[in-house]
């Protein structure tokens, strides 16, 4: 039972956070497209680890520094938003996978290409 609240939460965390990035007023996330792909909240519901994607060529690292600055004004509007006892404090972790699915998928068009040559 405790499995599937905390995967509503995860869920409700990832949509909100996808929401409120776009309020987010750091020029370092302001000039990427970041995306939250997924939110991991531990089970003691105090810390989270919240996985984003930056399409194009930005530098992950300067977004994640620009979203770490803004990590008390999306706890907040967490905290508003959504009715947690305890907002986590959010670490937030750059994911490549969508990288490398377009990687896979380029690979496997070469190969396919390559077969019909």
């Amino acid at each position: 039972m405790a499995g599937y609240r905390r995967g509503r939460i995860n869920e409700e965390v990832t949509r909100e956070l996808a929401s409120i990035i776009r309020e987010v007023k750091d020029p370092r996330v302001q000039k990427a497209i970041v995306s939250i792909t997924a939110a991991d909240v531990s089970a003691d519901m105090k810390f989270a680890k919240i996985y984003f994607s930056c399409i194009g060529n930005a530098d992950k690292k300067e977004v994640k520094k620009g979203l770490e600055s803004a990590s008390g004004f999306m706890r907040k509007q967490i905290a508003t938003n959504l009715n947690l006892r305890q907002t986590p404090e959010l670490k937030f972790i750059p994911d490549d996978s969508i990288e490398y699915g377009a990687n896979i998928n380029r690979l496997l068009k070469q190969v396919e290409d390559d077969l019909h040559d």
